[in-house]
């Protein structure tokens, strides 16, 4: 089982319109590898976490660096993983944009701003722990802990 995690720009505002095409075209595609993860959105950026047999992982990302709904493509991390922390999501789709001021203040102290937007971090286990504090914060169904 592997695990890779990146982070993009987007090329236009993101918004849940935006969000909705992206977790509708990919879907069916990751039901049928068996990827499961999560996609994070600012309005200007995406930060994803893929989870899966390393040929379908691989499949995947080499589909998703040539969206055109993105570019400046940050690879955080791609290595073997014991299990997944995202069973049974087959992709969640998580609106950064879309947070209450709580929380996105909380994000904000804790991982920084850009753009007056909470920013994604580089860092793999800053990654990790930001989707957990998202999970606590919006208490998030189907998370192993």
């Amino acid at each position: 089982m592997y695990r890779l995690i990146y982070r993009s720009k987007s090329a236009a505002s993101v918004d849940w319109d935006c969000m909705r095409d992206i977790m509708h075209s990919s879907e069916e595609h990751n039901q049928q590898q068996q990827i499961s993860g999560v996609l994070l959105a600012s309005a200007s950026h995406f930060l994803q976490i893929i989870e899966g047999k390393y040929e379908d992982v691989n499949s995947t990302f080499m589909r998703i660096i040539h969206d055109p709904r993105h570019s400046d493509i940050k690879l955080i991390s791609f290595g073997c993983i014991d299990a997944r922390l995202f069973e049974g999501w087959g992709m969640k789709g998580i609106g950064v944009f879309d947070f209450n001021t709580e929380t996105a203040d909380a994000l904000k102290t804790k991982y920084g701003s850009e753009n007056n937007q909470v920013s994604f971090p580089l860092e793999e286990w800053m990654v990790l722990a930001m989707v957990h504090d998202i999970h606590v914060h919006k208490k998030l169904p189907n998370w192993k802990r």
